[in-house]
């Protein structure tokens, strides 16, 4: 049984690999005929992508020919009219030519007509010279001499009077512009207050208190002489004592000191050393006050307190009757409203108005004029340079740096000038008035000189066969020169000159 088994295996087996084999053909044989039909379609894919892709290319081909074509039409159409606008030109370049060449031609012979005139006009001029030379009498040089006299003559006339008309109008708008800012200032400053004068008459309630205020053997007033350093005049006037002293705030302290002694009736040296003391705190409380509230009205805060406390000095010092704390106040005022309507620096102006004369606080105690004081102490106390400027340069002792220091001297002239600021004693107002008719009447052709609204114009009669109108434009210009170089006068003063020609004749 064992061979038949394994005969049977065997012949299992092969018949196993041979439907193995077979099976294996049958796959191979599809599997090959499923790649040739793939490859068949990938050529025919190929072959429809080839024919499109040729076609894409030509009608490309064809399209960018046909833009070729197009651009190149176009470049011949634009040379082609290129070429016939240079054939143009060159036909009226060359009508030109021809023109300029006539012209050219035809300057030329005109320039051989005018030398031909040239030479006959000067012929003619040089025997017009010799016949005018005979006839006249005068060479050449002489009858040019006269003729550029006469020129210059009248070419003079003409600039003085266009002179006189610019500086007319000059004058008319400057006037008017000027006036227009300081009415301006002065209608919004509308400062309204009195002059207030240090008061150096105490008046006591008797005689008897003169007794009492000298003391025995005249203790009581060396004492109190000596703490104030004010003397103390005692006189024959009845219930008045005067103090006398260069300091308007010693002065001060003396009359608060005087008047408490003699509200309180015990005077004696230990008393009035007492007294003193309390009257110096309470004056230099009041000065304080006083310059913090004028920094207050002035609208300038954060001044340093030596400053301000300089400043308040002020309250007691008067200048012609004005009291000069309040013309500073008033002062500053005017020059901010005037530096606002200019544009220049209005907190600048404001300070150099109201700082302008506190050198008048300390011009007692240091030499020199007060404008040189007062810049010398601002710029000690770090202001800036507009405001030491304007304090320095409001007399013009220094020259003017910038425009806010013209401005504080306007101010100050305008507080200082305007009606009633400031007293004025009898003798200095007539020996003005005999001084501007002097200057006038020392001009030769003047007849008569008269000086009119208080001082502040003087009208001038000339002798009219000796002074024409031109000549009286110069004269009332150099007359105005004079004046303000020999005359110190407040605000300004107006000169005119006053010339009348009458021509009387009768009938018969």
């Amino acid at each position: 049984m064992e061979p038949i088994v394994v005969l049977a295996a065997l012949v299992a087996a092969v018949v196993g690999v041979a439907v193995g084999f077979v099976a294996r053909g049958v796959l191979a044989s599809q599997t090959i005929k499923a790649a040739q039909d793939k490859a068949a379609r990938i050529v025919a894919e190929a072959r429809a992508q080839q024919k499109d892709m040729i076609l894409e290319a030509k009608d490309e081909k064809l399209r960018q020919q046909r833009e070729g074509e197009e651009e190149a039409r176009l470049k011949r159409s634009e040379l082609q009219n290129l070429e016939r606008r240079l054939l143009s030109r060159d036909e009226q370049l060359d009508q030109r030519a021809d023109l300029l060449e006539e012209k050219s031609r035809k300057i030329g012979e005109r320039e051989r007509d005018l030398e031909h005139e040239r030479e006959s006009l000067t012929k003619l001029s040089q025997e017009r010279v010799a016949a005018l030379e005979r006839v006249s009498g005068m060479s050449a040089e002489d009858a040019k001499a006269v003729l550029l006299e006469a020129i210059r003559e009248e070419a003079e006339h003409d600039a003085v009077k266009l002179a006189r008309s610019i500086e007319r109008r000059a004058r008319d708008e400057a006037q008017e512009k000027a006036r227009e800012i300081i009415v301006t200032a002065m209608q919004r400053v509308a400062a309204d207050h009195t002059a207030e004068h240090t008061v150096t008459v105490v008046h006591l309630p008797s005689d008897e208190m003169k007794g009492r205020i000298i003391g025995r053997e005249g203790r009581n007033i060396r004492a109190l002489e000596q703490a104030t350093g004010v003397d103390l005049i005692i006189d024959d006037t009845p219930e008045t004592v005067v103090l006398s002293g260069f300091d308007p705030v010693r002065r001060e302290v003396a009359r608060v000191a005087l008047g408490k002694l003699i509200a309180d009736g015990r005077i004696h040296p230990g008393r009035i050393e007492e007294v003193v003391n309390k009257a110096r705190a309470e004056v230099d409380l009041i000065i304080r006050q006083a310059g913090e509230q004028a920094c207050y009205d002035a609208g300038v805060p954060g001044l340093p307190s030596d400053l301000v406390k300089t400043l308040g000095r002020l309250k007691y010092r008067t200048s012609y009757g004005q009291n000069v704390l309040l013309h500073s106040v008033e002062t500053s005022h005017l020059a901010g409203i005037i530096a606002a309507e200019l544009g220049a620096d209005v907190q600048a102006c404001k300070i150099g108005g109201l700082l302008h004369d506190i050198g008048k606080a300390l011009d007692h105690e240091i030499e020199g004029p007060h404008a040189a004081i007062g810049a010398s102490l601002a710029q000690k106390h770090s202001m800036p340079f507009k405001v030491v400027n304007g304090i320095a340069a409001h007399h013009q002792e220094v020259e003017f740096a910038c425009i806010e220091a013209p401005i504080v001297q306007v101010a100050d002239a305008i507080s200082a000038s305007r009606p009633g600021a400031r007293g004025e004693t009898m003798e200095t107002y007539v020996k003005r008035l005999e001084d501007l008719q002097g200057i006038a009447e020392s001009f030769a052709g003047v007849e008569r000189s008269f000086a009119v609204q208080a001082g502040r114009e003087v009208r001038i009669l000339v002798r009219p066969e000796e002074i024409d109108d031109l000549t009286a434009t110069r004269l009332a210009r150099d007359i105005v020169k004079k004046i303000e170089d020999n005359l110190t006068y407040p605000g300004q003063i107006k000169v005119t000159v006053i010339r009348e020609t009458r021509a009387v004749e009768y009938a018969k």
